[in-house]
């Protein structure tokens, strides 16, 4: 244990050294993204939890987007089902559908029963709650090959995000734990990206900062190295150049949107580092990459980080 290693001096400065963090964002909304190896390993999933709890006790205002492909995966191998996967997206039919509920939604109380065990207070939310994620049928556009757009089935596009009830439930002090389904005008039910969820939903919310926990440690230039923090114009560079490609990208697309319509920061940090959360935003450091809009001064006054794409 690193807290072993540490002297009773070097605990303090860490604790102090939080103060003007938990000052800055006391009462502030933080959108989380939840997913990786954060949302697989029980050490990790606890841990997620106390953090959660350390950042709501302290006054800030945390809510929880999860999604859960590798349950989900696991839950339709068991069923025998072939999981099956279009530009990334899964092919969502009844049966699959049927999998994704019940596979996020027992997903989801377990996040709920950490956090409440950890000492915050949580509660669950399907998007179907209240109607509060109104979402239509998503079309792959076609490509060459196709003889028209693509359908995979119920997967949605969200159409709207009613922040009431989220609204309502952080009045009161609970962090909402938010599974991505949405609903259509007709009660149809869509499986949803989390990352557009979480991106949609922390736009709506005016939050402070949108946070998408992953398994990688960031952003990464062509040598490898992590870039501490980039602004949307060094990111459409990165994307243009191919330095950021693959699997980044939808994340790095929701990153960008959100912190383009208002969100003041986007964070891509890296789950299965313990206590990531606590670190990226109560340190001077941080573990990941943050996002910023191109105005203003390089230097982050709320991290302490300078900007740099080497």
């Amino acid at each position: 244990m690193i807290s072993a290693l540490l002297g009773a001096g070097d605990k303090a400065n860490i604790l102090a050294e939080a103060l003007p963090y938990i000052q800055s964002f006391h009462n502030k909304i933080f959108v989380i993204k939840y997913g990786g190896n954060a949302m697989t390993d029980d050490a990790l999933k606890a841990g997620f939890a106390r953090d959660i709890a350390l950042l709501q006790l302290v006054g800030m205002k945390p809510v929880i987007v999860h999604g859960g492909g590798p349950q989900i995966s696991g839950l339709l191998e068991k069923m025998g089902v072939k999981s099956e996967f279009r530009r990334g997206m899964r092919v969502t039919d009844a049966q699959t559908l049927e999998a994704v509920e019940m596979a996020t939604g027992k997903l989801n109380q377990e996040i709920v029963g950490l956090i409440n065990r950890s000492g915050g207070k949580a509660v669950g939310l399907n998007g179907q709650d209240g109607y509060f994620i109104q979402a239509r049928k998503m079309l792959l556009p076609p490509e060459p090959g196709d003889s028209g757009p693509v359908d995979i089935g119920a997967v949605g596009e969200i159409e709207k995000i009613d922040t009431e009830l989220i609204s309502l439930l952080q009045t009161r002090n609970f962090v909402p734990v938010i599974m991505p389904i949405g609903v259509g005008a007709d009660g149809q039910a869509y499986n949803i990206n989390a990352d557009l969820v979480a991106g949609t939903l922390a736009r709506a919310l005016n939050a402070e900062k949108l946070i998408l926990m992953t398994n990688t440690s960031g952003v990464l230039d062509r040598n490898g190295k992590l870039i501490a923090g980039v602004t949307l114009a060094d990111v459409d560079a990165l994307i243009a150049d191919g330095t950021i490609s693959g699997g980044m990208l939808p994340k790095i697309g929701s990153a960008l949107d959100a912190v383009r319509t208002g969100v003041k920061s986007a964070h891509i940090i890296d789950g299965r580092v313990p206590n990531a959360l606590l670190l990226e935003l109560l340190t001077s450091e941080g573990i990941g990459t943050l996002i910023r809009g191109n105005e203003g001064p390089h230097f982050l006054t709320d991290t302490q980080r300078y900007f740099h794409t080497e």
